[in-house]
C-alpha cells in the first residue's frame, strides 16, 4: 500500500491574500507593466537616507493613495525590517537577497522583483555598482 501525502491547508492571512494576488491577479497587476516614471504624484523631497548614504530613496504617494519609494543602492550588504508588506522591482543593476528566516540566496536583476512579507526582512547584496529599485508598500 503507497502512503500519499496530502496537501496541509493553511489559513488565508492577509500577508497571503496580497501575496496569492499578487502572483495570481485577477486582472493585470501593475507590477507586470513596471513604469519608469509616475504622473499625478506627490514626491517628497527630503530624502530617506541609511547605512551613511549607500542606500538613498525618495517617497512617492501616488493619487490613488498609495506609498512607493524610489531609490538606489551602492555596493554593500544591508538589513532591512518590514512593517507593511512590500514588492521591491529592481529597475537596474542586480542584488542578492535572502528573506528573514531563510538561508536561500536568490539573485534579482532589472526587470525582476521579490515580495517582502510584513513584520520580517531581508538582507540585501550589492555586489559592484549601483541597484536601482521602486518598493511598493502593500496594505
Amino acid at each position: 500500500m503507497a502512503i500519499t501525502s496530502l496537501p496541509i491547508r493553511q489559513p488565508l492571512t492577509a500577508s497571503r491574500y496580497y501575496l496569492l494576488l499578487f502572483l495570481y491577479p485577477p486582472f493585470p497587476s501593475p507590477y507586470q507593466i513596471r513604469p519608469m516614471e509616475f504622473k499625478n504624484v506627490t514626491a517628497v523631497a527630503k530624502a530617506n537616507v541609511y547605512f551613511d548614504g549607500k542606500v538613498v530613496s525618495h517617497t512617492v504617494l501616488t493619487a490613488d493613495g498609495a506609498k512607493k519609494t524610489v531609490g538606489l543602492i551602492y555596493a554593500g550588504t544591508y538589513h532591512f525590517g518590514t512593517d507593511k508588506a512590500e514588492i521591491m522591482e529592481i529597475t537596474d543593476g542586480s542584488c542578492v537577497v535572502v528573506q528573514d528566516g531563510s538561508k536561500e540566496e536568490k539573485t534579482y536583476g532589472t526587470g525582476t522583483h521579490f515580495y517582502v512579507a510584513p513584520k520580517s526582512g531581508f538582507t540585501i547584496t550589492v555586489q559592484s555598482g549601483i541597484c536601482q529599485y521602486i518598493c511598493s508598500f502593500i496594505g
